[in-house]
């Protein structure tokens, strides 16, 4: 099984109904998939739109992948030389780690917000 994340556009997205994205929740709750909501991404959702965190929570098989303090403080330097907030989670959570060697998917209808980031997103539009 291949993890992907959700990032603010995404969860927008898919709160407006965007198909490719319900199809993946489906497979996610039927356990064939892993899908993960960075928490900022999900407050960047939140802030865009009041109540898509409740209908993001109240899907099943979506975790959401709190801030600790190693993504608090690697997510400070990012943000202090320009990328955007509501990403820089995601761009922490994508990347390799012990529990993840091959990294997470990102997936977003913006694309273009991880230029220079070092993370290539899917756009699921092109899914």
């Amino acid at each position: 099984m291949i993890p992907f994340l959700l990032d603010h556009t995404a969860l927008l997205s898919l709160g407006a109904g965007h198909r490719q994205l319900s199809g993946l929740i489906v497979r996610t709750a039927e356990g064939r998939s892993i899908g993960q909501v960075p928490a900022l991404c999900l407050a960047a959702a939140e802030a865009a739109r009041s109540g898509v965190g409740e209908d993001v929570a109240s899907l099943p098989g979506l975790e959401v992948e709190p801030v600790g303090l190693t993504a608090a403080l690697e997510a400070g330097g990012p943000i202090g030389s320009g990328i955007d907030w509501r990403i820089t989670h995601a761009v922490h959570l994508a990347r390799p780690s012990a529990q993840w060697p091959g990294g997470r998917f990102v997936l977003s209808l913006r694309p273009e917000l991880y230029r220079d980031t070092g993370i290539d997103p899917v756009n699921p539009d092109l899914i």
